[in-house]
């Protein structure tokens, strides 16, 4: 007798792959052959998670039009089931996928479009925090200015791309007519954060994804702008804690 482990690999191989029988312990109401309604099953699986994908990926949705997308999606579901029942998880490989899916070459920022989307997602899920305000850094004494560290807000993500993907996020999310893109307009660092009940994205300066990482690896303030400015020495320190304040990017401050 197979163990259940054993029949639930088996079972879940079949949903994935549409060429595979059902499973020999499968069987029908009444004795009736499985075949039919196994099918009717996990048909209904590949266009459930395809159409999880549709509402995650909105963007990518548009920009290849719903025939192809569902396509994709096929494929992609094909060989990467959900490993969790929440769906608001599942794709957190989809921009990966694409720029290993061959019919989609001929649109290559759209692996880093569909993370950009994946970041948003996670942003939105994100635990709430509290941002720091301006008034919380005036008050450190400016010798001890150096030495302090940030906890960084939970719903913080950030999209490093050659494309411009921010503008053709923006433009196909939020403009009534979508306008030109030329996406050899060149990329940049992408910050996405929910500071309180909306997702924002916004462009980062020069050095400012790199001074970010380092923020949210510990090091303390001064460390973190002498490692920057070593690798982008027109880094703007008092703009960069600016910008960080002001979206909402910092959720706590420690000496």
């Amino acid at each position: 007798m197979s163990s259940l482990a054993d029949v639930q690999s088996r079972f879940a191989a079949a949903i994935r792959d549409r060429h595979l029988p059902p499973p020999a312990d499968v069987a029908g109401r009444d004795g009736e052959a499985p075949l039919r309604r196994f099918g009717i099953y996990r048909n209904n699986v590949h266009v459930s998670l395809a159409e999880a994908l549709m509402g995650t990926f909105p963007v990518v949705l548009r920009l290849v039009g719903e025939e192809f997308f569902r396509g994709m999606a096929r494929v992609y579901v094909g060989g990467a089931l959900p490993r969790t029942p929440v769906l608001i998880d599942y794709g957190g490989d989809f921009g990966d996928f694409i720029a290993q899916f061959a019919p989609a070459t001929d649109l290559p920022y759209l692996p880093d479009v569909a993370r950009l989307e994946w970041a948003w997602n996670l942003a939105y899920h994100a635990a709430d925090a509290t941002p720091v305000d301006a008034q919380a850094l005036s008050a450190v004494p400016p010798e001890r200015m150096a030495d302090l560290t940030f906890d960084l807000h939970p719903s913080l993500q950030i999209v490093s791309s050659r494309w411009p993907v921010l503008a053709i996020w923006e433009t196909n999310t939020n403009d009534e007519f979508v306008r030109p893109v030329d996406p050899g307009s060149g990329g940049g660092d992408v910050l996405i954060l929910r500071p309180a009940w909306d997702v924002e994205l916004r462009s980062l300066p020069d050095g400012g994804a790199a001074f970010i990482a380092l923020l949210q690896a510990g090091r303390p303030l001064g460390v973190a702008y002498e490692l920057t400015t070593d690798r982008h020495p027109g880094f703007d320190l008092a703009a960069a804690l600016q910008g960080l304040i002001a979206s909402g990017a910092l959720a706590g401050l420690r000496l």
